[in-house]
C-alpha cells in the first residue's frame, strides 16, 4: 500500500502505543520507522518523501483515508507476467545482439563499469555459461530472493533495510559454482531460490541485456526475485499470497543501493506489469519510481505488454482473450448511454479468479454504473458516490460496485466492479459464465470520455475439485465492444519510464501481441520497439541439455533496450532516464512505410543501438557559436 501525507501536519506525539494512522504519521515527519514500528504496522516499511510503503490492517484503511494528515492511500497492485511464447524450433546460440564499429566499442567497452538490474520471476541460473566470467565465477553481483529463505535478508549483508527474503552474493554463488565443478551438487541446487522454473523468464531476459551475448555483456548483474508465484505448480502458493507492486518498489530501491553502494550507473529492467489503475502514471508506484528516476545514472525500462491482438489469427487462436482488455468511448449527451460486453468463460470450466473492471472518466462528468449478470437478471445500478458491497447473486456470485468522484491522485472519477466466485467448500462456485453487460449513463455532460480496462489473470488450470474443473481464467471485452488502444501495462505509463514494444525483426512490424498506446492522458508510449519476437537467449535450468531457448514478448524486446541504455551510460553516466528516453527516440528510426510520427504501436520507431550510443556519447559536447553583431 502507498501513503501520500502533507508534510506540514504534525504527528500526535503523546500517545504511548500508536494507532496505524500516528505511526504512519510519526514515520513521514522523522524520516525512518523503528523496529517497532514495522512490527506494528506487519512489515516492510520505506519511505520517501512525504511517501510511505507499507502494510497496514485492513480494518485501519477507513481511518487512514479520512485522516486529515493523509492525502490519499493507493492500495497496491496485483503483479502479472505477460508469458512469452517459446519457439518451437531448435535453436542455436545466439550471436553478437549488438554490432558497433571498434571506435564506438572502444568508447562503452560492451558495458563495462555499469550494472545491469533486472526484476523478474522464475529464478536466475546464475551458472549459466552465458553468466560466467573469464575467471569462472558469475557476473551475477547479487540476487534477492524476495520469497527465498535459504539465506540471510539483505538487511543481514549491509545497510539496505529489507529484512526479509533471501540474498546470494557473488562470493556464495562462485563457491557454489566452484564446488559443482569439483563434482558436488550443481550451483543452482547448493544456492537456491524459491524460484527455479526450467527455461525460467528471469534468466532468458537477464541473459538479453547483460549475457556473455547479450547487449552488455562486460557488465555486472543485480537481480531481484519478486515473490509473484506464477508458474503452474505454484498455485497453492499463489492462491495464499497477496502478491503486489509495493514488492517492485522494494527492489527498485535494492537496485538502486546496489548502484550507489558500488558507485556505478545502473540499468534496470522490469518485464512485469498490471492493467490496474488509470494509465496515467498517477498511481502509487509510478510516482515512487518517477521520483526515483530524477537522479542521473540511472534508468527504467519496462514492457509495453502482450495485450495487443484482438482478433484470432486462425480458427483456433484464443491469443485475442489477453488481448481484449480495454475500451472507450463517449457518451453524446445527458440521458444517453452505452453498453459494454464483458466476457466471463465457461464451456465446462468454472473461473475462480476475482475479475475485476475499472472504469475511469472527467471529473466534469457524472455516470451512473448499471451491471446486469447474464441470463436476463435485474440491473444492478450504482449512482455517482453510491456503491454496492458484496452482494450475493443467486448463482453464488457475490459482486461489489463503487462509483466515487475526484479521485485523490488525478482528481478523475473513477468506478470499479468486481465479480468473486464462491469459495466455501460445501457450495464451490465460480464466477456465472456468460456475457455481463455494463452500461454507463450520462447524468450530466460536459466532455463524456470514459477509459476500461480489465484487470487480468494468467489463465492457469488449477484442477478438478469433484465434478468441477477449475481454472484462473481471464475474463475480456467482446469483440464489439474492445477498442483496440491503451493496452500498455500501466508501470510502462510512468513519465520517466521507457516503455518497449515488440519489434518481429523478420517481417518488420510490429508484433500482433504488443500492447499498444497512448496513456489514458494521451501521453505518447510505448517510447520505442526493440526486437521481441523469437529472441535466443538462455535456457535456464534446463533438464535437457539445451542451453538455449527461443521466446517472443514484450518481456524480451524490453532488455533489449535495457542493454542499450546500459551502453549509453557507460559512455554518458550522468544522463537520466529521461535523456535516455529522448535520445532513443531521437534516434529510432521508422518501419518501413512509415514516417517519423509516433504511432500507438511502434512508438517513435525501431531501436537503432549505435546511433543513441553515439548521441549519448556526444551529448554533452557543446559548440560556441561565434558571430559579428
Amino acid at each position: 500500500m502507498f501513503v501520500e501525507l502533507y508534510r506540514d501536519r504534525n504527528a500526535d506525539e503523546t500517545s504511548g502505543e500508536r494507532s496505524a494512522v500516528e505511526r504512519i504519521t510519526k514515520i513521514a515527519k522523522e524520516g525512518q520507522a523503528t523496529a517497532a514500528d514495522k512490527l506494528a504496522l506487519g512489515g516492510q516499511v520505506l519511505v520517501r518523501r512525504n511517501f510511505v510503503s507499507t502494510t497496514v490492517p485492513i480494518a485501519a484503511l477507513e481511518t487512514l483515508q479520512t485522516d486529515p494528515d493523509i492525502a490519499f492511500v493507493h492500495p497496491s497492485e496485483p503483479l502479472t507476467f505477460d508469458r512469452p511464447v517459446v519457439s518451437a524450433a531448435r535453436v542455436l546460440p545466439p550471436s553478437a545482439r549488438v554490432g558497433g564499429d571498434a571506435r564506438l566499442r572502444k568508447t562503452h567497452h560492451d558495458g563495462d563499469g555499469v550494472i545491469i538490474g533486472i526484476i523478474d520471476v522464475g529464478g536466475f541460473d546464475f551458472a549459466h555459461p552465458d553468466f560466467l566470467d573469464d575467471k569462472g565465477g558469475t557476473r551475477f553481483l547479487s540476487i534477492w530472493d524476495q520469497g527465498g529463505d535459504f539465506r540471510v535478508p539483505p538487511s543481514k549483508n549491509g545497510k539496505s533495510g529489507f529484512d526479509y527474503g533471501s540474498e546470494l552474493t557473488k562470493p556464495l554463488m562462485d563457491a557454489a559454482i566452484a564446488a559443482a565443478k569439483a563434482g558436488k551438487f550443481p550451483a543452482t541446487i547448493a544456492e537456491q531460490q524459491s524460484q527455479r522454473s526450467e527455461a525460467s523468464h528471469a534468466t532468458h531476459v537477464a541473459s538479453i541485456a547483460a549475457g556473455n551475448k547479450g547487449v552488455c555483456p562486460n557488465a555486472m548483474i543485480a537481480a531481484v526475485l519478486i515473490s509473484v508465484p506464477m508458474l503452474d505448480d505454484e498455485m497453492e502458493e499463489r492462491r495464499a499470497t497477496f502478491s503486489d507492486s509495493m514488492r517492485i518498489v522494494h527492489a527498485i530501491e535494492y537496485l538502486l543501493e546496489i548502484a550507489e553502494r558500488e558507485a556505478k550507473p545502473i540499468s534496470i529492467n522490469i518485464s512485469l506489469g498490471t492493467n490496474g489503475s488509470a494509465h496515467d502514471g498517477s498511481n502509487g508506484v509510478c510516482r515512487w519510481i518517477d521520483a526515483l528516476l530524477a537522479t542521473p545514472g540511472r534508468a527504467i525500462c519496462i514492457a509495453a505488454g502482450n495485450a495487443g491482438q484482438e482478433k484470432g489469427q486462425t480458427a483456433d487462436d484464443i491469443g485475442f482473450i489477453l488481448g481484449r482488455i480495454h475500451t472507450s468511448g463517449r457518451i453524446a449527451s445527458r440521458g444517453l448511454s452505452v453498453d459494454l460486453e464483458w466476457t466471463v468463460i465457461g464451456n465446462g470450466i468454472e473461473d475462480m479468479s476475482e475479475n475485476e473492471l475499472e472504469i475511469w472518466y472527467g471529473a466534469q462528468d457524472r455516470i451512473t454504473v448499471m451491471l446486469k449478470p447474464p441470463g436476463g437478471a435485474d440491473w444492478i445500478t450504482v449512482r455517482p458516490r453510491e456503491f454496492v458491497q458484496n452482494r450475493r447473486l443467486p448463482s453464488g456470485t457475490t459482486v461489489s460496485i463503487y462509483n466515487e468522484l475526484y479521485h485523490p491522485t488525478n482528481g478523475c472519477n473513477y468506478a470499479a466492479i468486481y465479480l468473486m466466485p464462491n469459495l466455501q467448500s460445501d457450495s464451490l462456485r465460480g464466477v456465472e459464465a456468460g456475457v455481463w453487460k455494463v452500461r454507463l449513463v450520462r447524468d450530466e455532460i460536459r466532455d463524456g470520455r470514459f477509459n476500461c480496462w480489465i484487470e487480468r489473470d494468467d489463465p492457469v488450470d488449477i484442477g478438478v475439485h469433484g465434478n468441477l474443473h477449475i481454472y484462473r481464467f481471464p475474463s475480456f471485452f467482446s469483440e464489439v465492444s474492445n477498442v483496440d488502444s491503451h493496452s500498455i501495462n500501466s508501470l510502462a505509463c510512468a513519465h520517466r519510464v521507457i516503455a518497449i514494444a515488440n519489434l518481429d525483426e523478420v517481417q518488420q512490424r510490429i508484433n500482433i501481441s504488443s500492447s499498444q498506446g497512448p496513456t489514458r492522458d494521451d501521453r505518447s508510449k510505448p517510447d520505442i520497439a526493440a526486437p521481441g519476437t523469437d529472441i535466443i537467449a538462455a535456457k535456464g535450468f534446463s533438464e535437457d541439455g539445451e542451453q538455449w531457448i527461443g521466446m517472443t514478448g514484450t518481456s524480451m524486446a524490453s532488455p533489449y533496450v535495457t542493454g542499450v541504455v546500459g551502453l549509453m551510460l557507460a559512455v554518458n553516466g550522468k544522463l537520466t532516464s529521461a535523456q535516455c528516453s529522448g535520445i532513443l527516440q531521437r534516434t529510432a528510426r521508422p518501419l518501413p512505410g512509415n514516417s517519423y510520427e509516433w504511432r500507438n504501436d511502434a512508438g517513435f520507431g525501431v531501436i537503432d543501438a549505435e546511433a543513441a550510443i553515439e548521441e549519448a556519447r556526444t551529448f554533452n559536447e557543446r559548440t560556441e557559436v561565434k558571430g559579428t553583431r
